[in-house]
């Protein structure tokens, strides 16, 4: 079975736009085939800047929360956010169930490694991968820690220079647009799939909320994802429409993105 985890969470982000995020996470959760559908009841309220972290106590009690949902599910997860922080839990519940042998593949324009000291704004979603691995906040770092070997960024082409040195220092593997297929090579199951809109051509598919140009067209991703085997789980992030009417392109990239998840 497949259950698609709904995180509306928006206070990860930054962004003026943060709080279509919400709205975001709902219309994409509509598009994706799943047995079961579970709404977790995060926090819609924005919270306290502590340790370098905006929102941070909002953003502790919204993992809590969706812990507290996934407890209850057993079969395969899709998560549906929301900023790219609500994938912390899944993929920290993923790591306990299959352990050194899990491999998560990041897929986003941004390799989310800032740390509170070089991300002035505090945004925590661009810090997630980095707590994943251990090097991030109290309360929103899983123990334990995934290993740099683990993890595969792709289609990243916006990091600054802090964000390169950390890659480098890690050895953590990131491949670009260019190369993107390569983020494929020697990959084994069990794989969880990280996707952010964001790594997508603007032009293509433009409502997130850090937009990038020179991007992934929308096929190449997924052809990309259908060639992933043993997906365990997945998540679909940063989708951030600019109005209440539905953009039928954006909504049939992602419903293509979430049939090539869950085939």
């Amino acid at each position: 079975m497949t259950t698609v985890l709904c995180v509306p969470q928006w206070q990860g982000s930054a962004s003026s736009k943060a709080p279509r995020l919400m709205a975001g996470a709902h219309r994409a959760t509509e598009l994706i085939p799943a047995d079961a559908v579970v709404t977790v009841p995060v926090l819609e309220t924005g919270g306290e800047k502590v340790a370098g972290i905006r929102a941070y106590d909002v953003l502790v009690e919204n993992q809590r929360l969706t812990r507290t949902m996934l407890a209850g599910i057993g079969e395969r997860v899709i998560t549906i956010g929301g900023d790219c922080a609500v994938d912390i839990p899944p993929i920290d519940a993923a790591h306990a169930r299959y352990g050194e042998a899990l491999t998560v593949l990041w897929i986003d324009a941004h390799p989310d490694v800032y740390s509170p000291q070089t991300l002035p704004s505090g945004a925590f979603h661009g810090m997630v991968v980095r707590a994943l691995l251990g090097d991030g906040p109290a309360g929103l770092t899983p123990e334990p820690p995934l290993a740099p070997q683990q993890v595969i960024i792709a289609g990243e082409r916006a990091g600054d220079a802090s964000e390169h040195e950390y890659l480098a220092k890690t050895g953590l593997r990131r491949y670009g647009v260019d190369d993107l297929e390569r983020a494929l090579d020697g990959l084994r199951g069990p794989v969880y799939v990280h996707i952010d809109l964001d790594v997508l051509e603007p032009t293509a598919f433009g409502a997130t909320c850090y937009p990038e140009p020179n991007g992934v067209q929308p096929q190449r991703l997924v052809d990309l994802i259908s060639q992933v085997d043993d997906i365990i789980g997945a998540a679909i992030t940063e989708h951030a429409p600019s109005g209440d009417d539905v953009d039928p392109g954006e909504a049939e990239v992602i419903r293509r993105l979430g049939a090539a998840l869950t085939r």
